[in-house]
């Protein structure tokens, strides 16, 4: 790149020459004479011929919200071109979980998206009781519901507060994450975990609500909203926010489809599709809420986006408090559940059920099968082979980070290398999930 530009040199007053005007000092020499700076001096910049350039941003939390890196290719500060890398965990859930039960499974599908750790309990759960063919009760599909909306609350928390960081705002996070809190406190008192929950199980829960439970869900409903609000005010209005935001990253519904991005991404271009509506499971299709959509497609639709897909949720959570029902959580089936403790530990038919269940498993009969759930990232899908044994032969995870994360290198191309942060965090990315 070359460039030729002029610049003005202004130097500061030092006395007054001869007529009295003000003396600049130094002299300098222009066209072949002295001349006092009391006038612009316009010096010609040389011709600069520069190369291409090629930097990393990541593998650290603050560029790149993970072990992600990117490299680089600039023109001056304009992204020519940009490569993903994202092979730093190496976690290997996919292969561990074919060397154990499917109820051991559960914990691993608490680390790869672990903001949405009961969420993705919940979606492992639905795939192994279709391989095995048993429902759920009543109160059990209910509680799963409340599970997968705190969830996504909590994941949208986290992706606001951090991304108001990622672009100077610093209030908004501590407030958020506050909320985060306060969901944490609730998974806590229900099943004694905060950030990894492994909350289910094939067939039900690992525990029912707590006496109590249910008014501080209630409790958090009320003052949630008006949290949200007062963040949500700081930042749509906000001038830095907007220049920060609009027209960055935008990707049109054609070009969203194409790239196979689903959630809030899909969604932002004005494409209306959510696995909820369009798949219905756990009964979404009685509940009544709002598939949100944009019309630009950039950072700033993302982020409208997330913000009023919390506010369905709060819609949902309160429909699911009104239809929850009384009854147990597991289903009653001794091939998939085990005996209560007191019967294991005085009935022999109970005690042989519970220690083949732990040391052999339940087997499904052979087959397989996907399902897919809406994620707070998108489509987040479990495809599971059984060959009849207490194993999956085959466990695959279609992790919506990932997919999303894969448009990157379009969406940041022609943009400033500071615009590359705030698009990187508008697509809401956990490694965990990508580098599987």
């Amino acid at each position: 790149m070359s460039a030729r530009r002029t610049i003005e040199v202004a130097l500061g007053t030092s006395g007054l020459d001869a007529q009295g005007r003000p003396l600049r000092a130094p002299l300098v020499a222009q066209g072949g004479k002295a001349v006092a700076l009391d006038t612009p001096v316009m010096v010609p910049e040389p011709e600069m011929d520069s190369d291409h350039m090629l930097i990393n941003i990541g593998p650290q939390h603050p560029a790149t919200h993970g072990v992600l890196r990117l490299v680089l290719e600039l023109d001056g500060e304009t992204v020519v071109r940009c490569i993903p890398h994202i092979g730093y965990l190496h976690c290997g859930f996919e292969k561990i979980g074919e060397y154990r039960q499917y109820n051991q499974i559960i914990p691993w599908t608490d680390r790869e998206d672990y903001l949405n750790s009961p969420g993705n309990n919940v979606a492992f759960v639905l795939g192994a009781e279709r391989l095995f063919g048993v429902g759920m009760t009543d109160r059990c599909k209910v509680l799963r519901v409340i599970l997968m909306e705190l969830s996504r609350i909590i994941s949208h928390l986290v992706w606001l507060g951090t991304t108001s960081v990622d672009l100077g705002a610093f209030t908004p996070f501590l407030w958020l994450y506050q909320e985060r809190e306060n969901v944490y406190n609730l998974l806590e008192g229900w099943v004694g975990a905060r950030l990894t929950t492994t909350a289910t199980r094939v067939g039900g829960m690992a525990a029912d609500l707590p006496d109590g439970w249910l008014d501080g869900l209630r409790a958090f409903l009320r003052g949630f909203p008006k949290t949200l609000e007062e963040s949500v005010r700081m930042l749509e209005t906000n001038a830095i926010w907007a220049g920060r935001t609009v027209g960055l990253g935008a990707m049109s519904a054609q070009e969203a489809v194409n790239a196979g991005l689903s959630g809030p991404m899909l969604r932002a271009s004005g494409v209306a599709y959510d696995v909820r509506k369009d798949f219905p499971y756990l009964d979404y299709e009685t509940y009544d809420f709002d598939v949100v959509v944009g019309t630009a497609g950039d950072v700033y639709d993302r982020f409208l986006v997330r913000v009023e897909e919390m506010r369905q949720s709060v819609r949902i959570l309160e429909q699911a408090l009104q239809r929850l029902p009384d009854g147990p959580v597991n289903i009653n089936d001794p091939r998939l559940i085990l005996p209560p403790k007191h019967k294991a530990t005085s009935e022999m038919e109970s005690m042989i059920h519970h220690f083949k269940l732990v040391m052999e498993g339940p087997r499904p009969p052979a087959g397989e099968c996907y399902v897919p759930v809406e994620s707070p990232k998108g489509e987040k899908g479990y495809y599971m082979v059984s060959d009849g044994t207490s194993k999956p032969v085959r466990w695959r995870i279609r992790p919506p980070s990932f997919v999303n994360l894969s448009a990157i290198p379009k969406m940041v191309e022609g943009h400033l290398l500071s615009d590359v942060i705030a698009i990187n965090a508008s697509i809401d990315i956990v490694m965990g999930e990508i580098d599987r």
